[in-house]
């Protein structure tokens, strides 16, 4: 089993629970553990044989984008269903940071992990 890590991958949304915060998209910050079979990838060094990062960025990017949830909570979930209706992941870690959203603290981050069931 490998990982690809995407960090810092940067997603606009429509979320908060506060009437001021449903004004305009919020940018959330993602970062992304899978965990993958690519040993076919590491001896062909074919693209199509291996989770293409820039295609599962912005699968997370346009899913993050048509949403309009509350919670990080509920957008963490959606986000995870997504990326595995469409990869062949068999782990996932997804850290969701949203900046600037209580006083006195710079970030607040809820953090999931799920694997597929076998």
């Amino acid at each position: 089993m490998q990982q690809i890590i995407l960090s810092g991958l940067k997603v606009d949304t429509l979320i908060g629970v506060y009437d001021w915060e449903r004004t305009q998209q919020t940018t959330l910050l993602l970062d992304v553990t899978v965990d993958a079979d690519l040993s076919e990838a590491m001896q062909s060094d074919d693209v199509t044989q291996t989770i293409d990062y820039a295609k599962l960025a912005d699968c997370l990017k346009a899913t993050a984008s048509e949403q309009t949830f509350e919670l990080l909570e509920a957008l963490g979930a959606c986000l995870m269903q997504a990326a595995f209706d469409r990869f062949p992941i068999q782990r996932m870690r997804l850290a969701i940071t949203k900046p600037n959203i209580l006083p006195d603290v710079d970030t607040v981050t809820v953090v999931f992990t799920r694997s597929r069931d076998l």
